[in-house]
């Protein structure tokens, strides 16, 4: 069954397009010539392509369709002389009856197919289990997108995927089944990315590592503290060592040189002796112990220079691997280390006697050089991914890919559980939907089977005959063609009859031809196949009998199908002609105008550029007057004809009514006012619009709203206003108060004229017997 046809740039259908929706077994279309309808017939039939047009089947399921349109008529009599036969049944009723129940089995199974196939996919083939799956997994998509989000100055890692959600989402769940690396810290990822993934990765130098063990060494020397004084011995020795000033006597030795024996203190003269035991007390052994004194001065000097230097050299300032705060700032310790110990060193040498204890620099010095390990290790990562660095990437970036997941955990289990449930759902339910098919495939070639033996195209022949006969056309029928399976149409005296044949004739033989085919098959099987038959505008050319006889042939198959009697499971008519319309809708049951629960109504509204189709919720047609005031109600009006409509309006009403002098009507009214009234009373001079219903006469888009207010003026004026009411109904608004002179009586009409355009109009409540469910 169709539910819903979207019509665009076909035919009267623009661009925009318009909707037949909410379609139900019986679908009724009603419209002008031109509007569109045969379009809609095409576009169910399927034959053709119509790129922007759309036909949605209930559960996805397409059914035969069977329609009788023009293109019918021309396919099936306007070509060769003979005419595809029609295979019906015959008269075996033990075959049809197996029949008869095969189709019910058949229609069990489709019925449960189609059961299985909703659940699986929804009504429209984009729900059930399928939408919950896929939602599922949009879902994960977005969820996983935003939690990239997190690692996106790791985007290199996702190389190809940055820009497109499914692939990215698709990759995550490939990694998810098959990623076991090792699970890094972030901080340790994006650390190696700056390296990994760098566009400026060069080769990078070893840092040097100095040896200095031997401060270490020279920090411990004995020298350092030894109390360094002279020969004890000597005369002198008890008066220095107990003033404790051998290192102030060793400094006055110099100038006691250079004053020849002269005291460089008291500046008393002394003799020999007392040289003798200066001499004596400061001997070789102390001379030597401060020899080590200065030696050990010069040796550490020189190794924290070259120490410190080392430190200096561009490999190590220029490192970009280096932690270069921390360096610097263990570095800033130890230099001021080094200088404390030379600068007691140099105390000792200054105070030979006095011991002194050096800073061990050992912690700084291997504070120092953990830096520099580190960068050294740095270095050799570098290089080594310098020269392996495809294999380094992909290591980097299953390691992100594997933080990624880790992160994501929850959200993923959450998926693969709901997930697995669905899979498994619809795996089941595809099985029993193939399963189903593969019942019905067998049901159905069963029916065929039996169908082929009780077919044929004769009973077609014998029931389109005697229909022919009984409905007075005895100058013309049907006959088996020589070629086997083919119709020909013949005159009594034998003659071929086909290119002779009235419009009338060809109308309604034609139609007969397609009422059997929608009970028949062209093959030898296939007549119980499930079916939608549209009939597009059948009484073309047919008096009003056989109109009767066509319509209630069609009335006929509307009923097997409501009776569930019937391979027919949908119908479309579409006319434009009001009286069929009238008859073919009528049904004795009918509510007023209410539709039925299985119909649908539909009006083709067609505008200067476009064709629109407007649902109602009853029949919209009662006669070709009502019709007329539907236009005037419809809002906006049609700007195509609605001065022509409101012609025939006062035409048909004031001739029905008599006694009204048009001319009394038009003096009335002022200025633009009058020649617009005169205008709508043209036919009197004209005649009669009722010759031609399809009289076009142009009319100012921007002046519908000031026709239509004379037009309600007129029935006012002429003293038929109740009547003027009562055909608009809901939608009549009464015309402003006006007691003043006719220049007010003008502005009145102006402000009626400007209430009653398109663009005021559209915000006034809708006429309540026909807009329900349009397609605007």
């Amino acid at each position: 069954m169709i539910e819903e046809i979207h019509l665009a740039n076909e035919g009267a259908y623009d661009a925009e397009g318009t909707r037949l929706h909410g379609l139900k077994a019986l679908n009724f279309v009603f419209g002008p010539n031109g509007s569109g309808k045969t379009t809609i017939s095409r576009i169910i039939d399927g034959t053709e392509t119509y790129p922007d047009s759309t036909v949605t089947w209930r559960a996805g399921n397409q059914l035969e369709t069977l329609v009788y349109n023009r293109d019918f008529i021309k396919r099936h009599f306007d070509t060769e002389s003979s005419i595809k036969g029609i295979y019906t049944f015959g008269e075996n009723i033990e075959v049809a009856e197996k029949i008869k129940s095969l189709k019910a089995d058949a229609d069990e199974i489709g019925t449960k197919l189609a059961a299985l196939k909703k659940t699986l996919s929804g009504e429209d083939g984009n729900g059930g289990k399928q939408k919950e799956h896929n939602d599922l997994k949009s879902q994960l998509v977005e969820d996983v997108w935003t939690a990239k989000k997190y690692l996106d100055d790791l985007s290199d890692a996702f190389s190809g995927l940055n820009n497109n959600k499914k692939n990215f989402c698709t990759r995550y769940l490939a990694e998810a089944e098959n990623n076991h690396t090792e699970l890094r810290d972030i901080g340790e990822l994006r650390e190696d990315a700056t390296t990994v993934f760098s566009s400026t990765l060069i080769e990078a130098a070893t840092l040097p590592q100095p040896d200095n063990s031997a401060l270490a060494s020279l920090e411990n020397d004995a020298i350092l503290s030894k109390k360094v004084i002279g020969k004890e011995d000597v005369d002198i020795a008890a008066l220095i060592e107990k003033l404790g000033n051998s290192d102030w006597v060793q400094q006055g030795r110099e100038y006691f040189n250079k004053l020849d024996d002269q005291c460089p203190f008291c500046q008393q003269k002394t003799d020999a002796a007392f040289r003798q035991s200066l001499e004596d007390y400061f001997d070789e052994s102390y001379v030597a112990d401060l020899a080590a004194i200065d030696r050990l001065l010069d040796d550490y000097e020189s190794k924290a220079k070259a120490l410190l230097d080392s430190y200096g050299v561009s490999a190590v300032v220029d490192s970009a691997l280096l932690d270069r705060d921390l360096f610097d700032k263990d570095l800033a310790t130890l230099r001021l280390a080094l200088e404390n110990n030379i600068d007691r060193i140099r105390g000792k040498k200054k105070e030979p006697s006095a011991p002194v204890t050096l800073k061990d620099t050992k912690p700084l010095l291997a504070a120092v050089d953990t830096h520099i390990g580190a960068a050294n290790t740095k270095v050799k990562a570098n290089n080594d991914t310098l020269h392996n660095l495809d294999a380094r990437k992909r290591e980097l970036s299953s390691q992100i890919w594997r933080r990624l997941l880790e992160d994501t955990k929850a959200t993923y289990d959450r998926y693969k559980k709901a997930s697995g449930n669905l899979e498994a759902a619809i795996t089941s339910l595809s099985g029993q939907i193939q399963q189903r098919k593969n019942e019905l495939e067998a049901k159905n070639s069963e029916i065929e089977e039996k169908e082929r033996q009780i077919t044929s195209i004769k009973p077609t022949i014998d029931a389109i005959n005697k229909l022919l006969k009984s409905f007075g056309f005895m100058n013309f029928y049907l006959v088996e063609s020589a070629d086997n399976g083919f119709y020909e149409v013949k005159r009594p005296g034998g003659e071929d009859a086909k290119d002779t044949l009235s419009e009338g004739e060809k109308s309604f033989i034609t139609f007969l031809y397609f009422y059997h085919l929608i009970k028949g098959s062209f093959s030898a099987s296939g007549a119980t196949t499930d079916r939608i038959v549209v009939f597009d505008d059948p009484v073309s050319s047919l008096d009003a009998d056989i109109l009767f006889i066509v319509c209630n042939l069609i009335k006929g198959i509307v009923n097997e199908m409501r009776e569930g009697n019937s391979a027919i499971k949908q119908v479309f008519v579409l006319t434009h002609n009001i009286y069929f319309h009238k008859e073919i809708t009528f049904n004795k049951k009918r509510s007023g105008a209410d539709a039925f629960q299985d119909e649908t109504f539909w009006i083709i509204r067609k505008s200067a550029d476009r064709s629109e189709l407007l649902a109602s919720e009853e029949n919209p047609i009662r006669s070709s007057y009502e019709l007329l005031w539907r236009e005037v109600k419809q809002k906006p009006p049609s700007d195509a004809a609605i001065q022509n409509t409101l012609r025939r309006i006062l035409e048909h009403y004031f001739k029905f009514f008599g006694g009204i002098t048009p001319d009394n009507i038009i003096e009335k009214f002022e200025g633009q006012d009058k020649l617009i009234c005169g205008s709508l009373f043209s036919w009197i001079n004209d005649g009669s619009h009722f010759a031609n219903d399809d009289l076009y006469m142009s009319c100012d888009p921007g002046q519908i709203g000031r026709y239509l207010a004379v037009f309600q003026r007129i029935f006012e004026e002429s003293g038929h206003a109740g009547h003027y009411k009562m055909m608009m109904g809901n939608d009549y608004t009464a015309l402003p108060a006006t007691n003043g002179p006719e220049d007010q009586r003008v502005v009145a009409n102006d402000k009626i004229a400007e209430a009653a355009s398109p663009e005021s109009g559209s915000n006034r409540p809708p006429s309540q017997s026909f807009h329900a469910g349009a397609n605007r």
